[in-house]
Parts: C-alpha cells; sequence; structure tokens
C-alpha cells in the first residue's frame, strides 16, 4: 500500500514488511489513487518523455496498470518526503532495489490519501 502521506507499506499476508518513505506527486500532478497492479519491473530504467533526464527514475522501476505511472528510484534524493514528482512514486534507489527484489508482477499496489 502507498500513502500519498509519504510513506511505502509492503505487506505479505495481511502483516507489515517493511514501511519505506517517499516521494509523491503535486498539487498540478497528483499520484493517482485507486487499486493498481505491479505491470513489469525494470532495471536502470531510462527516461525519454517529457524531457525528464534519462537518469531521473534511478536504480529500478516497477511499473503500474495505469499508464506512465510508477513506482521508481530517483536521481533528486532530497525530494523524498515531498511532493515533487510528476505522479509517479519516488524512492531511495537502495529503497527500490530492497523492494525490487521481493515484488512480483501482478502485485496489488493500492494508492490511498490524496495529496493536500
Amino acid at each position: 500500500m502507498i500513502d500519498t502521506e509519504k510513506k511505502i507499506l509492503s505487506y505479505q499476508n495481511d502483516t507489515l514488511v517493511k514501511s519505506f518513505p517517499v516521494g509523491v506527486g503535486h498539487e498540478k500532478s497528483q499520484t493517482p489513487i485507486g487499486t493498481y497492479k505491479i505491470k513489469n519491473k525494470i532495471l536502470n530504467p531510462k527516461s525519454y518523455r517529457y524531457n525528464i533526464p534519462s537518469d531521473s527514475y534511478g536504480s529500478a522501476w516497477l511499473g503500474l496498470t495505469i499508464p506512465g505511472y510508477g513506482i521508481h528510484g530517483t536521481n533528486e534524493p532530497s525530494s523524498i518526503g515531498k511532493n515533487k514528482s510528476l505522479g509517479c512514486i519516488r524512492m531511495l534507489n537502495e529503497d527500490i532495489l530492497e523492494l525490487y527484489k521481493y515484488i512480483k508482477t501482478n502485485t496489488k499496489v493500492i494508492i490511498f490519501t490524496q495529496v493536500r
């Protein structure tokens, strides 16, 4: 589950496994609330959209079933805990790599709470 109050909670069999700090979208480009699934996983992803620098997604990408959105690392670690993304969920590179190891495609992701 992802609480846009800036944390990601990882559960296994209804038991909290780990909590990670995140950065989310800002008022004009909010992180979409809802229930999605992990559709793909990419190590060292590159971006070629929206004039975003190619290293902006950090060390890993977990694509969501809502097109154009995902959970990813960042080249701006100071943005974690803030509303600075274009709607994706940003994590520290070491945290996304840890999550990447055990999250499988088709894992359910629930994003809740709108940015204030």
